[in-house]
């Protein structure tokens, strides 16, 4: 038995490759976008009363993942690329139906371009096709006694360092837009990109980067000593290159 259906929606992200996405929604409340309604459903009737909820589930399209076959283990990035479990025990993106789920904060509702709805927190690539869009209901889908040993803890956040020159950057730029680049650097980097196998050593003379908005993120990882002679990593960013 086969379905066919149709996007209703295309988002609009500040994320424009699939490198330095966070792995979960909600860990970057920074990232601002738009969900863009696509005709025939982009009447602003189908929106009314989403103003009463706070967050929204978007079912989406892993479109990137299209032609990777699925297979029945995969390795997820949490456990370093060196071991594997069952497709369906993780949220890999290369599944037998590429479809994903994800919760954002809703926004608000601009007209000003089309039907859009305004998000923030989102984990979702640019151009990404949505298929559904359904208020979060908290009494049912926030469950407190729900738990995940594979994913139990939140990941380790790193500190990162702005250089003198992108600080400028960030504050011309978030002076002409509505964005807190900043805060986007900080939050985005903070979870540490790199795949799981590259952490194991530090290069100090390899240089990372990421598509983000309108900007090429350059940075490189490095370690610091304290006080008491212990080492702490940090990512240092060196450079904001317009696209």
């Amino acid at each position: 038995m086969t379905y066919t259906f149709e996007p209703i929606a295309v988002v609009e992200s500040p994320y424009k490759e699939k490198f330095g996405i966070p792995r979960q929604p909600g860990l970057v409340e920074a990232a601002l976008g738009y969900i863009k309604l696509l005709p025939p459903y982009d009447i602003p009737d189908c929106l009314d009363g989403l103003q009463t909820s706070s967050h929204i589930w978007l079912q989406f399209v892993f479109h990137q993942s299209l032609d990777t076959q699925w297979r029945p283990k995969v390795r997820p990035p949490r456990l370093g690329g060196n071991k594997s479990m069952g497709v369906f025990a993780t949220r890999s993106p290369v599944r037998p139906n590429p479809i994903g789920l994800s919760v954002v904060k809703f926004e608000g509702i601009d007209l000003s371009n089309g039907v859009r709805i305004a998000i923030s927190g989102m984990d979702l690539l640019d151009g990404t096709p949505i298929l559904d869009i359904k208020p979060y209901v908290p009494y049912v889908d926030s469950i407190v006694t729900a738990s995940n040993e594979f994913a139990a803890q939140e990941p380790r956040l790193l500190p990162v360092l702005l250089s003198a020159a992108v600080e400028s950057q960030c504050e011309v730029y978030s002076q002409s837009s509505a964005i807190d680049l900043k805060a986007l650097l900080v939050q985005v980097l903070q979870q540490d990109p790199r795949p799981a196998y590259q952490r194991a050593k530090i290069d100090p003379k390899r240089d990372y980067g990421m598509k983000l908005l309108d900007f090429d993120v350059k940075w490189r990882y490095a370690e610091q000593q304290s006080d008491s002679g212990a080492h702490s990593l940090y990512i240092e960013v060196f450079a904001l290159i317009e696209l």
